[in-house]
């Protein structure tokens, strides 16, 4: 087993002094990214989404596939985080095995789809906890609710990781325990349709628009659904400079977030589909997933269950808050932000990078606030990070081919050429799926950011960043 000098020695040898507190264990590890995925947020806020676009058979048959292809994407990252132990991940290993430029870019793409992660998780919480207190609340209502929400993640943050690894580790047994009070209470207390009823089809008009899309089509816009919850579990690998024995810790956090989220979303999803007692006035309800769950359990139950996945809501935005201003820590001290001195610092006292904390935080407000439209937000953070995890991943794969690629304790061997190359085309498929109709405003932000980026790229906007202390294959 890795000790904490193990630890250290593996970061001194990536070129960085051990400034993060290490207080995190394996469980920890797992706990970060499984609070983060969190399938009583993204499953359930974009329920509605999924029902409007393929209907139950999107539930169905949808998640599994989304589960299976996002498999291939976290072992491959999985084994990048146990040769290459750093807070700066994806850009890091970017850096490291495809150049520096290709680092800086990998950077802003990760860090522009963890705020948006940020934003749409504690913008889902604030409107879940409001329409659970009025029937129709404002918008400035949900903002103010959004902003004390943020608040109280940014504290949390701000005072340690001890804190938050202890409400990290609560949050895996909340989500777990929630689930099956969940399933429990739907399968025992509500009349259920017959199985027959998970393969029906169904496709609802958008809210804002009058179109009905074709059935084949409006189920891959659906899988927005699942592929939205399985975001962010590159958590465990920005922890890594606070995880004990983090060359194997953090790759396994990865990968069993991602397996346990998908079994255990699985029977989620198929508990709450077979609730419907009316398929249309479901999917027309403002919030689809309230609206069954209380129509199958009664009001104060209901209720009782809203609250408990408010709840869940709740520690996913902590977890996202830890895993993204630990990432602008990284960045920073590598040079790739503007005020890259500032946002790098750690606080004597908490050892945390409280600037990177609150900027995270702060952004993440201004982005709702602009953003708006919701299926935005999660849109952008959704291809923002899956753009950001396939960069380090071709790179990976052609740097194994040219046998410069570290391996560390945690590998995939023979499988990783197979693996990476499914990985990259699910990568490739989803960036242009989710730019389509009805998503068209993610396509244009989406691509203003590259060009931006290119701009930035031929500008020369990349000369502060200095990469990684150490471009070196050895970890």
């Amino acid at each position: 087993m890795a000790t904490g000098s193990d630890d250290e020695q593996a970061l001194q040898r990536l070129g960085y002094a051990q400034q993060l507190r290490r207080g995190m264990g394996a469980f920890g590890s797992f706990a970060l990214s499984f609070s983060v995925i969190s399938i009583l947020t993204g499953a359930v806020s974009l329920y509605g989404f999924g029902l409007n676009h393929g209907g139950p058979i999107e539930m169905t048959v949808g998640w599994p596939l989304v589960t299976l292809m996002t498999l291939s994407v976290a072992l491959s990252l999985a084994e990048l985080a146990s040769a290459y132990p750093t807070a700066g991940a994806l850009y890091h290993w970017a850096s490291i095995l495809g150049g520096r430029r290709l680092g800086w870019v990998t950077g802003w793409l990760n860090l522009v789809g963890q705020v948006a992660v940020v934003a749409g998780v504690d913008y889902a919480l604030a409107e879940f906890a409001c329409a659970a207190v009025r029937e129709a609340p404002s918008r400035a209502e949900v903002l103010g609710v959004y902003a004390l929400v943020l608040l109280s993640h940014g504290l949390l943050n701000h005072v340690g990781i001890r804190v938050v690894t202890v409400l990290n580790e609560l949050s895996a047994w909340y989500h777990l325990a929630g689930t099956a009070l969940l399933v429990g209470a739907l399968v025992w207390l509500a009349p259920l349709q017959p199985a027959s009823f998970l393969f029906e089809r169904f496709v609802g008009a958008e809210a804002d628009r009058p179109v009905v899309y074709p059935f084949a089509y409006a189920c891959l816009i659906g899988l927005l659904q699942a592929q939205w919850t399985f975001t962010g579990y590159d958590a465990s690998a920005h922890a890594s400079e606070e995880t004990v024995g983090a060359r194997e810790a953090a790759p396994r956090g990865i990968v069993s977030s991602v397996l346990v989220s998908g079994v255990v979303g699985a029977i989620m999803l198929v508990a709450i589909t077979l609730a419907i007692r009316n398929l249309p006035a479901a999917a027309a309800a403002s919030n689809p997933f309230v609206y069954i769950v209380k129509t199958a359990l009664g009001g104060r139950l209901g209720q009782a269950m809203v609250w408990m996945v408010i709840g869940a809501m709740w520690f996913c935005g902590l977890s996202s808050v830890t895993s993204n201003s630990r990432m602008l820590f990284a960045f920073a001290r590598d040079g790739g932000p503007p005020l890259a001195s500032t946002l790098a610092l750690v606080s004597d006292r908490f050892r945390t990078p409280t600037w990177a904390v609150w900027t995270c935080v702060v952004t993440a407000f201004a982005l709702a606030v602009w953003g708006r439209a919701y299926s935005v937000i999660v849109s952008i953070s959704t291809i923002g990070l899956y753009a950001a995890y396939g960069l380090p991943i071709l790179a990976a794969f052609r740097a194994r081919r040219e046998g410069r690629c570290a391996r560390g304790p945690w590998q995939l061997g023979g499988w990783s050429p197979l693996l990476n190359l499914i990985a990259l085309a699910w990568i490739a498929f989803i960036t242009v799926l989710f730019v389509l109709p009805p998503n068209e405003r993610t396509g244009y932000t989406f691509a203003g950011l590259v060009a931006l980026l290119a701009v930035g790229w031929y500008g020369g906007a990349d000369k502060g960043y200095r990469g990684p202390a150490r471009l070196s294959s050895e970890p």
